[in-house]
């Protein structure tokens, strides 16, 4: 297993790389990106399991999750490594990462790693109004936006929800029009002005690279 400080600097990249066959516990809203990256690249001794991505509508048991995804497989690999950032769970998973000894990728969530953590932070104060989508949440936008919210059987509550928000910025892993499209009419659906940020895969790409 990775060594037990599994200490990460400052970009969010471990401070020795790993050796041996690594297993990749990811959130499967990241499944996509992590398997374009292993054919791009040819990571071969990368393997992926993922858990269900709509346990981000329920954060609160993303840690027990990974808990269990950790111990079911933690023999079979030289390494494992979470790709999961802190995604809502107030700390706990970073907890328990360090407690088993393995490494996750570093910060809040998803749009801060695919912008770059460093990038994230230093627009986060002028974006506070923003709302964010990736490819995934584009394709999925009626299955983890609309619908959870109930805004297909109550639009009124779309002022409730999104009646501070001024924006929406498109994050997009790749370049894709028909996903740019789709996402603009996310955006007027939810009111909101749009823009599109190409970010391609962010600190996901050279934290994986560096296992």
């Amino acid at each position: 297993m990775i060594p037990s400080d599994n200490t990460l600097t400052e970009q969010g990249l471990p401070l020795a790389a790993s050796k041996g066959r690594v297993l990749l516990i990811a959130c499967g809203a990241l499944a996509r990106e992590i398997l374009d990256l292993k054919a791009m690249n040819r990571w071969t001794h990368l393997d992926l399991t993922c858990l269900p991505a709509k346990l981000h509508l329920y954060p609160e048991k993303i840690t027990a999750e990974v808990r269990a995804a950790v111990a079911k497989d933690k023999d079979a690999y030289d390494d494992i490594f979470i790709v999961y950032a802190d995604c809502g769970t107030g700390g706990l998973l970073q907890a328990a990462c360090d407690e088993m000894g393995v490494q996750m990728i570093a910060g809040p969530h998803c749009y801060s790693f695919f912008e770059g953590n460093a990038a994230f932070a230093a627009k986060a104060e002028d974006e506070f109004t923003s709302f964010y989508l990736t490819d995934f949440l584009v394709r999925q936008f009626d299955a983890f936006v609309w619908k959870p919210m109930g805004l297909d059987r109550h639009p009124d509550l779309r002022d409730m929800y999104f009646g501070n928000y001024e924006k929406l910025i498109y994050q997009a892993q790749t370049d894709d029009p028909a996903l740019t499209a789709k996402a603009e009419a996310c955006a007027a659906r939810l009111g909101l002005a749009f823009e599109r940020r190409f970010t391609g895969y962010g600190d996901l790409g050279t934290v994986l690279g560096s296992i």
